[in-house]
C-alpha cells in the first residue's frame, strides 16, 4: 500500500518534529521551577517537618529544600516533633509532611493529635502510592489537608516548599 499521501499531509517528514501539528496536539510546555526563597538566617526556625523514612523521598525532599532555601527537619516520633517545635519558640510549623506508608510514625493516629494541637496554622500533607484509595480516604477523614500520590507529590514539591517555607511578614 502506498502511504506517500502521509508525507504530503505532514510536510514530508511523516509527522515528526518541525511541522505544524493539529490543534490540541502540541507538545506540552514544561513548567519551570519556582524561584528559591531568600537564604534564611542560620538560626532560623524550621517551618517544615517531615515524617519520612523512605531514603528516596528523604533525599528528594532534602535536595529540593536546599534548592528552594527552605529548612526541612526530619522527625521520627511525635515526641521528637514536639521537642523540635519547642526549640522554635512560639512559631508553629507551617507544613508537616507524612509518608502515609511510614508505619513507625503511625500517621493515622498522629495526624488527629497534631491537628487538634496546631489548629489551622499548620497544613498536613500526606503522600502514598496511587493505588491506595482506602488509605487516602482514611487520611482525609483523620484530618490530612491534602493527600497526593507519590508522583504528584514529587512534581509539586518545589511549589509546596516555597509556599510553606516562606516566613510570613508581621503586619
Amino acid at each position: 500500500m502506498d502511504h506517500s499521501y502521509r508525507a504530503a499531509l505532514n510536510g514530508g517528514d511523516n509527522g515528526n518534529k518541525g511541522v505544524a501539528r493539529r490543534p490540541g496536539f502540541q507538545a506540552a510546555y514544561p513548567i519551570g521551577e519556582p524561584e528559591p526563597l531568600p537564604v534564611p538566617a542560620e538560626d532560623a526556625a524550621s517551618r517544615v517537618f517531615a515524617f519520612v523514612e523512605d531514603l528516596f523521598f528523604l533525599s528528594k525532599i532534602q535536595d529540593t529544600g536546599r534548592k528552594m532555601n527552605v529548612k526541612v527537619e526530619f522527625v521520627k516520633t511525635e515526641k521528637e516533633l514536639v521537642e523540635r517545635m519547642k526549640s522554635n519558640g512560639e512559631e508553629k510549623p507551617s507544613l508537616i509532611i507524612f509518608d502515609l506508608n511510614n508505619v513507625n510514625a503511625k500517621p493515622l493516629t498522629l495526624i488527629p493529635k497534631l491537628k487538634s494541637k496546631l489548629k489551622k496554622g499548620t497544613s498536613i500533607i500526606g503522600f502514598l502510592s496511587h493505588v491506595q484509595g482506602d488509605l487516602k480516604q482514611k487520611a482525609h477523614e483523620v484530618g490530612c489537608d491534602m493527600v497526593l500520590p507519590r508522583s504528584a507529590f514529587s512534581q509539586n514539591l518545589p511549589q509546596l516548599l516555597r509556599r510553606h517555607g516562606a516566613v510570613e511578614e508581621e503586619e
